[in-house]
């Protein structure tokens, strides 16, 4: 399972999975011969010579020269770090370059993936403003912590309806926070009154969220987040009383 996970990541870098496989086995082989590759992998030679070329197109492998060639694999920290900084370059170039994008009023847009939901929850709760709402688990909570520290930062209000309270002491102290019955999976997010998001995490490809910045939708997503919020307080579970918002 571990393997197939980091062979997964490796992918995330720009290697196909002929070449990752034959990344890893360099890496626990040290400078290997096309031969040896292809015997320590099963992957034919053919192929072996044209993945470890690849390899080293793409900065992941040096070719060592000597009386028998061999390839060795650049250490993973660098080989990921060249990467990030390519990246980067590109993606200055593409802010810098692509035509404008037109404008549009958001309507009701699904989001699918798990972790495409999480880089959204991230970038709603970076751009906020002014406050977000958010009713989802405590486990969940935590994995967004350093996020939400940074919206403390900038004074932004923070609102958390959970199952947990949070462990962090900035976080516990500068948020309000309602504690209710387990929140499952579930997932509801309302940033400057402004956007919203409502659906499923549950770390699975097949995750669907809805994003929104419809008012309609918006006013009607409030109102359920204030009834629940006032049975909380009814229950005596609240942290601080709060106007929802506002």
């Amino acid at each position: 399972m571990e393997e197939t996970e980091i062979l997964s990541k490796l992918g995330l870098f720009g290697l196909t999975r002929q070449e990752a496989v034959l990344y890893l086995c360099l890496y626990r082989y040290g400078g290997l011969t096309g031969y040896e590759a292809a015997k320590y992998t099963g992957i034919s030679r053919s192929n072996v010579y044209s993945g470890l070329s690849g390899l080293a197109d793409k900065g992941a492998a040096y070719l060592e020269q000597g009386n028998v060639s061999r390839y060795v694999a650049v250490p993973v920290e660098q080989f990921c770090n060249n990467k990030i900084r390519g990246l980067k370059r590109d993606k200055e170039y593409l802010i810098k370059n692509i035509p404008v994008m037109k404008e549009q009023e958001t309507g009701y847009l699904t989001i699918t993936g798990s972790g495409n939901i999480q880089d959204k929850i991230i970038e709603m709760i970076l751009e906020a403003e002014k406050r977000i709402y958010l009713s989802a688990s405590g486990t969940m909570i935590m994995r967004m912590e350093q996020e939400l520290l940074t919206a403390l930062k900038k004074e932004i209000k923070l609102v958390l309806i959970t199952d947990l309270m949070p462990e962090n002491l900035v976080l516990k102290e500068k948020s309000i926070c309602y504690l209710t019955n387990a929140r499952g999976n579930s997932i509801r997010m309302i940033v400057d009154s402004a956007y919203a998001l409502t659906g499923e995490l549950t770390g699975k490809r097949d995750d669907t969220c809805l994003y929104t910045g419809q008012e309609n939708f918006i006013k009607v997503f409030k109102d359920a987040l204030r009834n629940e919020i006032k049975l909380i307080e009814l229950q005596g579970g609240e942290n601080e009383k709060d106007t929802i918002c506002d």
